[in-house]
């Protein structure tokens, strides 16, 4: 222990929202004002003819949702940084043809688009007749998103470091966006947006092990422990 360190700083590490970044997929979302999850799993009791009491208990499905709040300043937030309001065309999906906005085409596909509809039309007619298999799938094409619902899959990760040095980590896999929800008041200050998800799987929060810590320590600082 330093000489200078107190023997009551020698406990667990915390952190509090100031000391986390969220990640969504390869992007730091700095507007995430809280993100909270919910794990639910079917356990059902199983009874039998002579007893009122319990026999056992199976195991069902589990189900993970959660919530996400971010703060709205000049943009649609996760539009603005995943979808197609973003600089570099967000997360791509498959849509219809028909249905994708000029704005939100995948510019690696623009080519195919400048064909009028008449003329696709009857490429896709002769297409057909030649070979069937081939011209399945020839009206979709990938696009940039323009709701959030239609956002592909994504990872967030939240990586915690205090002014201690001490770091953890947490993630949440395959996360689906659900419903939106947004509103402002004159009664407001800041407006805020709300999404809920699920998810495929969670990793809990877990230490990051951090020379830091160490070297704070030897100048006479906090010591935490290992």
């Amino acid at each position: 222990m330093a000489p200078n360190s107190s023997a009551f700083s020698k406990s667990y590490n915390s952190f509090s929202g100031v000391d986390i970044k969220a990640v969504f997929g390869n992007k730091v979302v700095a507007e995430l004002q809280a993100i909270s999850y919910s794990i639910t799993r079917e356990k059902a009791p199983i009874y039998t003819m002579g007893s009122p009491d319990v026999r056992s208990f199976s195991r069902g499905k589990r189900g993970i949702a959660g919530t996400l709040i971010f703060v709205v300043f000049d943009r649609h937030v996760l539009l603005g940084t995943l979808g197609g309001y973003s600089s570099d065309g967000g997360l791509l999906f498959q849509s219809d043809i028909d249905d994708i906005r000029p704005q939100f085409t995948n510019p690696n596909s623009m080519s195919s688009n400048l064909t009028s509809s008449s003329t696709r039309t009857a490429a896709d007619t002769v297409q057909n007749q030649e070979s069937p298999l081939t011209s399945v799938g020839s009206d979709q094409e990938l696009a940039s998103t323009w709701y959030a619902d239609q956002i592909p899959p994504f990872d967030i990760t939240l990586a915690a470091a205090n002014e201690y040095g001490a770091l953890a980590v947490m993630k949440i896999f395959g996360v689906e966006l659900l419903n939106e929800g947004y509103g402002v008041s004159i009664d407001d200050i800041v407006s805020e947006q709300q999404h809920t998800y699920v998810a495929r799987t969670i990793i809990p929060w877990s230490v990051v092990p951090s020379a830091n810590i160490d070297a704070i320590a030897s100048q006479g600082g906090v010591d935490l422990g290992s």
